[in-house]
Order: structure tokens, then C-alpha cells, then sequence
């Protein structure tokens, strides 16, 4: 017997609908109006269609930042995600040093984005700061204000020690949902180390790993505020990603136009390199299970 399907409960999803669109819709729809305009100030615009996205997208300024972010998220996953797995590995299952490891993981992602540039701002000085200071002290000429390489090492460095907690959680709760009864059947069959984290542990990770890696690829992709604090996109362009170029053209220039349709494009790259690495990803969950 067919029962009748109540579809009230969609009465409750409304709110939310219209949070998201006042939140997110509109916004965006403003942002694509000012990428097909132009405007010479007192509200007074002009129809110039696709002509911003042309100039963005043959932009050297664009496919810099570009070049210069997808390298800055494919280090971040390279180091966070393996050593957010070892750390997990390595961390206790149970008792009071599991909770007190669960809570000092925690902390780096308690700290708001600003104080987390601020730290290592401060941390990363010659002159003031521990980091600076002792690498001076070594004789290391390092001053992530001058050069390039010091510059990015901080930045990388910064967003490691912030949000590798976050892998290293994700992790350690896949880890978490492996019944004893799989150790103790690779235990009777002499599995090594390396075939129980292989057929047993990376298995049950997967689906956790794989919203890890989104994360922080988006979030690093987007990344703003702390590369800004500690280098303000220097010395010279070298950390200047493309959120910080974007601020850049949109703020300190006051192109609306170029920097509404970068702003599209750039939502546009991050959509579908999401939708790529969510794709593969989930296909070789299937082969895993299959």
C-alpha cells in the first residue's frame, strides 16, 4: 500500500533557503552586475558586457596570482594531510592522554585568523621575535620582509602549525570507527604495520580525508588574512594570492568592474577544482570498496 507523502516538512527548509539567498544569492548577483558594467562614479553605469572577463582572463596580474596560489595549496596539502594522518596514527586511542591530546589539537583552530598573522608576525621579527632572533642567532639571514623565500617559508610554516589540527581530528576520528576486531584478525595473520594501515586504517579514512582535503584546499585557495597581516602580500608580489591581488584591484584601486569579474573567475576555479577533487576522490572510495 502507496503511502502519502507529507511534504510539509519542506515548510522548515524555507527560513534557511531565505538566509542563504539574502546571505549569498543577492550578493552575487550584484557582483555579476558590476562585472558587465562600468562605472565613472554618482551611480552612473555603462554596458560593456564580457569585456572585464576578457581583460581578467588575458591579465599576466591574474595568471601570476593564479600561478602563485595553486603552488601555495598544493605545498599545504602535500604537509598537512600526511602529517595530519601521522599525527593521528600516533595518538593515544583512550584515557586522559586521548582527551588531552583531542584538546591541545584543538587550540590552533580556536584562534582567530588575525591573532594567528599576528603571532607570527611578532614571532617571526628579528629583532623582538623568538623565531627571528634565534635564527639570527644561528647565523641564518633570514627576514621574511626582504626575502622571498624566508616570506613564503613563514606563510607555509604558519598555516601548518594552524590548521594540521584539523587533518590530525578528522583523522583520528575515522581512525576511532575501526572495530578491534580488524586489529586482532591482522594480529593472528601477522600483518606488518605498513599492511594494517594499508588495507585496514587508510580504508576507513577515506570519506574523512577526503572532506580534510576540501577544506583545506578551499580554505587555503581563499586564503587572506594571515599572509596579509605577516607579509601584506610582499615582499614585492611574492605572497600576493589572489584573494590578496583581488582586495588589491577592488579596495586600493577601486576597479569594481575587473575586480568583480576576478572575483567570478575566481569563484569559478575554486568550484571547479572542488568538484575535481571531489569526483576523484569519491571514485576511488568506490574502487576501494568495490
Amino acid at each position: 500500500m502507496d503511502k502519502t507523502q507529507n511534504n510539509k516538512a519542506w515548510f522548515l527548509v524555507l527560513p534557511v533557503l531565505l538566509l542563504v539567498a539574502f546571505s549569498a544569492v543577492i550578493p552575487l548577483m550584484t557582483v555579476v552586475n558590476y562585472s558587465v558594467q562600468d562605472t565613472f562614479g554618482k551611480n552612473v553605469f555603462y554596458w560593456v558586457g564580457l569585456e572585464w572577463f576578457e581583460e581578467m582572463l588575458t591579465s599576466s596580474r591574474l595568471h601570476d596570482a593564479l600561478g602563485r596560489q595553486v603552488i601555495f595549496s598544493a605545498i599545504i596539502l602535500a604537509i598537512e594531510v600526511p602529517l595530519g594522518i601521522f599525527v593521528a596514527l600516533n595518538m593515544p586511542k583512550k584515557g586522559f592522554w586521548a582527551s588531552f591530546c583531542l584538546v591541545l589539537m584543538a587550540l590552533p583552530l580556536l584562534i582567530p585568523f588575525n591573532v594567528v598573522g599576528t603571532i607570527w608576525q611578532i614571532f617571526g621579527r628579528v629583532d623582538i621575535g623568538l623565531l627571528g632572533h634565534a635564527l639570527a642567532a644561528l647565523g641564518l639571514d633570514y627576514n621574511y620582509t626582504n626575502d622571498a623565500v624566508d616570506a613564503w617559508a613563514t606563510v607555509i610554516v604558519m598555516d601548518v602549525w594552524h590548521w594540521t589540527s584539523l587533518v590530525a581530528l578528522l583523522a583520528y576520528a575515522g581512525l576511532q570507527s575501526i572495530p578491534e576486531a580488524f586489529y586482532q584478525a591482522a594480529k593472528i595473520d601477522q600483518a606488518s604495520r605498513w599492511s594494517v594501515f594499508r588495507y585496514i586504517e587508510l580504508p576507513k579514512m577515506s570519506g574523512v580525508l577526503l572532506i580534510a582535503i576540501l577544506l583545506r584546499f578551499m580554505d587555503s585557495f581563499m586564503i587572506y588574512t594571515e599572509p596579509f597581516v605577516v607579509t601584506g602580500g610582499g615582499p614585492g608580489n611574492a605572497t600576493t594570492f589572489l584573494s590578496i591581488d583581488l582586495v588589491k584591484m577592488a579596495i586600493g584601486q577601486f576597479d569594481l568592474g575587473p575586480a568583480a569579474a576576478f572575483s567570478l573567475i575566481y569563484f569559478l576555479v575554486v568550484l571547479l577544482i572542488s568538484w575535481v577533487f571531489y569526483t576523484v576522490m569519491t571514485n576511488l572510495d568506490k574502487q576501494e570498496g568495490f
